[in-house]
């Protein structure tokens, strides 16, 4: 490799790794996302072959009339994917998106197994690598976009079903070794195409009897099985920009993943084999002490008395607040409160929403300072001193039952203290149970108050009265 190439390859890393960092924050995000495209356009005009030719030069086969057809197709359905889905919907779109990542990098690595001459061992594992891994998010993404847009509401389980699945996944295993050391033996086709249809379903089989509740764990852990797709892409056709940027974001994705995972207390098998969420009606022995206890409505106008004249004032946003698309009417109220003098905060649960950093990018797009965000370890050591917690569509991570209930099924997760604030209000539509399909012990505590109705409305009707207050 030239040193002009391992320039081009170090510059390209650094943009990489830029572009993620400056995702860390709402302020720098957009410009993280330029720095990222940069560096991979950068990647795509300096392709190279082993002799050193560059895309522009000679001896390359490309049909440029294909490439150029499908980069327009591909930034028409970017651009209008992106500008009309609705924020509640953003989750479905990255699951999918994801899952076209991973579904090209298999079909890249299946290519260069079928119609490759001369393959060594190493590379024959890289692109069986790419093949099964890739294919696998591909079919599991669809089947997670599938999950959240409701159309599976319960996981899918059946006696044996891990047993099934680990056999599945031996004879995926068996195939991609006997392939690696036979790449120039016959049969090797249909030995492939089985292993590919095979892990195809094994995508679907691993994601089904997963809950909705674990589909922000399950969306991470598949955009890293896409990044670790494309890095073994990277060695298979001696690309290594594919390499760092494979690698970037499996290694990131797989810490992503294991933070959520310690955010729920819980390890990452019991979040791919344990199938959370089915069947859970309740909060196991603590439910049964809600006998004979009632919960306690409240009226807007008493809520905004209670805000109005409040020193410190800490909202928890949940999916029930994307629903009802009523971030920028929290703002609305935060900024009020403000200029009465109300210290005002966020308290940001790793998991909340359906997919990380959800509640985040909604408040982001509200304008809401980003210095106002707190995330849970911040925020739970001063919620005593809090006057007023405003929970606006959170359900699960709030739950006492996960402090209280060694019963429950969320028991030893961490969740925002909500209950120990001096007067709690509850903003839901109804007293349906969240994601987990568990009784939510909050609503039952002495010093809340519940406010039903739809979030957008409830918080125009409050901003509305604190004016006027």
């Amino acid at each position: 490799m030239s040193s002009t190439i391992a320039y081009i390859i170090i510059g390209i890393s650094v943009l990489f790794i830029l572009g993620i960092k400056l995702l860390a924050s709402p302020k720098t995000a957009r410009l993280g996302n330029l720095v990222a495209a940069a560096g991979m356009f950068i990647a795509l005009v300096s392709l190279h072959q082993p002799n050193g030719d560059y895309v522009w030069g000679q001896g390359w086969s490309f049909n440029y009339t294909l490439i150029v057809i499908g980069t327009i197709i591909g930034l028409v359905i970017g651009a209008v994917g992106a500008y009309s889905v609705k924020m509640t919907s953003m989750p479905q779109m990255v699951a999918l998106f994801n899952g076209l990542g991973g579904g090209a990098a298999a079909l890249v690595a299946t290519l260069e197994f079928l119609h490759g001459n001369n393959i060594t061992a190493f590379i024959a594992g890289s692109m069986l690598f790419a093949t099964l891994i890739g294919s696998l998010s591909f079919s599991g993404s669809i089947i997670a976009y599938l999950k959240l847009e409701g159309k599976f509401e319960k996981p899918m389980t059946f006696p044996g079903q891990n047993l099934l699945n680990g056999l599945i996944l031996v004879v995926i295993l068996g195939l991609c070794g006997w392939l690696t050391f036979n790449v120039s033996g016959g049969n090797t086709t249909t030995a492939f195409i089985v292993m590919f249809v095979l892990a195809v379903f094994f995508g679907v089989a691993m994601v089904m009897p997963i809950g909705g509740a674990d589909m922000p764990v399950v969306i991470s852990l598949l955009n890293s099985f896409t990044g670790l797709a494309v890095a073994a892409d990277g060695f298979a056709i001696n690309n290594l920009a594919m390499v760092v940027a494979g690698t970037l974001v499996g290694s990131s994705g797989t810490l992503l993943t294991l933070l959520m995972c310690s955010a729920m207390n819980r390890p990452v098998s019991n979040v791919l084999f344990g199938a959370f969420g089915a069947g859970a009606t309740g909060a196991g022995g603590a439910a049964g002490d809600l006998a004979g206890k009632t919960v306690k409505p409240i009226q807007a106008d008493e809520v905004a008395v209670l805000l109005a004249y409040a020193q410190q004032v800490v909202i928890v946003p949940g999916y029930g607040m994307a629903v009802a698309q009523a971030q920028h009417q929290v703002r609305e109220l935060s900024d009020e409160l403000g200029k009465r003098g109300v210290e005002v905060r966020f308290a940001i649960h790793p998991v909340a929403g359906r997919m990380p950093g959800h509640m985040n990018v909604l408040l982001a797009e509200a304008n809401v300072p980003y210095d106002q965000l707190c995330e849970m370890e911040a925020i739970n050591p001063t919620m005593d001193r809090v006057d007023v917690c405003l929970v606006i569509g959170a359900n699960d991570v709030v739950n006492p039952a996960a402090r209280e209930d060694k019963s429950s099924p969320i028991y030893g997760m961490p969740i925002i203290d909500a209950d120990h604030a001096k007067t709690v209000i509850v903003m839901k539509r109804s007293m349906a149970a969240g994601f987990a399909g568990i009784e939510n012990l909050l609503f039952y505590k002495d010093n809340t108050r519940m406010l039903f109705g739809d979030a957008k409305a409830s918080l125009n009707a409050l901003v509305a009265q604190v004016k006027a207050s």
